[in-house]
């Protein structure tokens, strides 16, 4: 997304639109954007340079972690800021601060079930003979709590 400063009033200026999901340059098959990059920021100028904040998104198709199957991840930067220093430019181009905002969103090891209204399909049981007791972790620290260094 480039601005041109000249065209942004003393008070400011909104911009609404989506940029190619390709500026994210994901070359991972497990995660591929499927959306373009929305964005609605308010956009201005001070002594400092040029400052914009507001909301920016995506949709990607993920693979679970646990059970591999495919979902639909909505990436959210509802608090996206950035500043940029003018150094005599008439033109600032917002696309790296863009993907690197949602590159930092991005989940390390997305789940399917991340709205709390999916199941997965992956099962895990619980062998409830493996848990210790307190009171067996304790005599194993008591152990250690009386070594002498």
């Amino acid at each position: 997304m480039k601005v041109h400063v000249l065209q942004i009033p003393p008070d400011g200026k909104h911009y609404e639109g989506e940029e190619l999901n390709s500026i994210l340059e994901l070359d991972d098959p497990r995660t591929v954007p499927v959306s373009p990059i929305s964005y609605s920021l308010d956009v201005g100028v001070n002594e400092d340079g040029l400052w914009a904040h507001g909301p920016i998104g995506v949709d990607l198709d993920c693979e679970c972690v646990r059970c591999l199957s495919r979902f639909v991840l909505p990436i959210r930067v509802d608090d996206f800021a950035c500043h940029v220093e003018l150094e005599g430019r008439e033109l600032v181009d917002l696309t790296e601060y863009i993907r690197e905002d949602i590159l930092l969103a991005l989940p390390a090891h997305p789940h399917c079930d991340w709205d709390g209204e999916t199941d997965c399909k992956a099962s895990f049981t619980t062998d409830h003979s493996a848990v210790e007791t307190l009171d067996d972790i304790r005599d194993v620290w008591k152990d250690l709590d009386n070594l002498k260094l």
